[in-house]
């Protein structure tokens, strides 16, 4: 067996996930043919392809500890000039993402990964394109707003073609959103 690169991500959903897709794509940035509108939990991360048993049951089991929570995007943020991304912000649900990422990624659990820049949760709208459409989709996307309810979250694989397949969902081990800011279980995490 060989290595895989995974990546676990909040969804978002339609129409919002393909709109935002759309408009990233009409910006010039090519990878968004292969990256569905997402938050990320874990980055793209190289694993053995030997692991993938013991990853889906520490996913299992950061899912069933997590409640489901309010998630909200409006504006746009950018981490120019240390990297060239310019993004739409999670304005509620920041910490609920913040929780889970940190589980996700604990060092004693299968995927413990160091992150290059402190976690900020956001959905990124362009990458690495020239600075005028960077400025561009700031702009055009400052107004953007959308709410959902975030009841779970996936596991994607990145192809040889650099597109990125879901693998499986991790519904969350509550059915209750709660109305004000998210609140999950931080009790023990749940094995399979």
């Amino acid at each position: 067996m060989g290595t895989v690169t995974i990546g676990v991500s909040v969804a978002v959903p339609e129409p919002h996930g393909s709109l935002l897709q759309q408009r990233r794509a009409g910006f010039g940035d090519v990878a968004a043919h292969g990256i569905p509108s997402h938050v990320t939990l874990l980055p793209p991360t190289e694993v053995d392809e030997a692991d993938l048993p013991a990853v889906d049951a520490h996913l299992r089991g950061v899912a069933a500890a997590a409640r489901p929570f309010p998630m909200r995007l409006s504006g746009t943020g950018t981490f120019r000039p240390l990297s060239p991304v310019v993004y739409v912000c999670v304005v509620q649900g920041a910490e609920d993402c913040a929780w889970l990422q940190q589980r996700i990624r604990d060092a004693s659990g299968p995927v413990p990964r160091e992150l290059q820049f402190p976690y900020h949760p956001h959905v990124t709208v362009a990458h690495g394109i020239d600075e005028a459409a960077m400025d561009l989709a700031f702009a055009e996307l400052a107004g953007f707003r959308a709410e959902w309810p975030c009841t779970g979250f996936a596991l994607h694989e990145q192809g040889a073609d650099g597109v990125w397949r879901k693998l499986r969902e991790y519904p969350f081990g509550g059915s209750v959103v709660p109305p004000q800011a998210g609140h999950l279980d931080r009790g023990t995490i749940a094995s399979r």
